[in-house]
């Protein structure tokens, strides 16, 4: 069983933000598979018990996938990362695990699947590598950086709204990258 987990941060006036690139790929994910038939997804629903929107990706009643969306701000993350593994026994995060997160390494319009590869200074990536206990799990690194004043701090920039334009081109890379991923673990 994989856990795809995105990261984002939960009150409504982060929706758009460009630290919710998480949160809008696991959206797209769910979306692909809600009208799929024999494989599909359950809609989102909150977990109290893993502060939590779970969405599973069903074969029958097997589960094949579990997604998730950690309401804990992107910095505390990974303690309900690692209870989702727990609970679910998805196993091993070098091979179940996987993270998608904004990248202000990457440009706008650019995305990477690398495993074991995170960005500097990513706060809910270092939250998740630390409760997990490893650094060796899959990550969907979604590029975000598309500053017009470089004198713009990231940890400002981030929680910043798309502009219309860059949302478009965002939502290319995550269709992009959605496609990429369901190819690579294939369910």
């Amino acid at each position: 069983m994989k856990l795809i987990v995105g990261l984002g941060n939960p009150e409504k006036k982060y929706i758009n933000t460009r630290h919710n690139a998480g949160f809008l790929f696991l959206d797209r994910v769910q979306e692909k598979f809600l009208y799929m038939g024999d494989i599909y997804a359950t809609e989102w629903r909150e977990e109290t018990t893993f502060n939590s929107l779970l969405s599973f990706i069903k074969k029958g009643s097997t589960i094949l996938a579990v997604l998730q969306k950690p309401l804990t701000y992107m910095n505390n993350s990974g303690a309900m990362v690692s209870k989702v593994i727990e609970k679910y026994e998805v196993g091993s995060p070098s091979e179940n695990l996987i993270l998608i997160h904004d990248d202000l390494d990457l440009k706008l319009g650019k995305f990477k699947i690398q495993q074991g590869k995170s960005p500097l200074g990513h706060n809910g990536v270092k939250s998740v590598e630390q409760k997990v206990g490893t650094t060796d799990f899959r990550r969907v690194r979604i590029g975000i950086e598309n500053r017009y004043d470089s004198k713009i701090p990231g940890e400002d920039y981030v929680l910043m709204n798309f502009t219309k334009e860059e949302r478009i081109i965002l939502d290319e890379t995550l269709e992009e990258a959605t496609k990429s991923l369901l190819a690579e673990i294939l369910l």
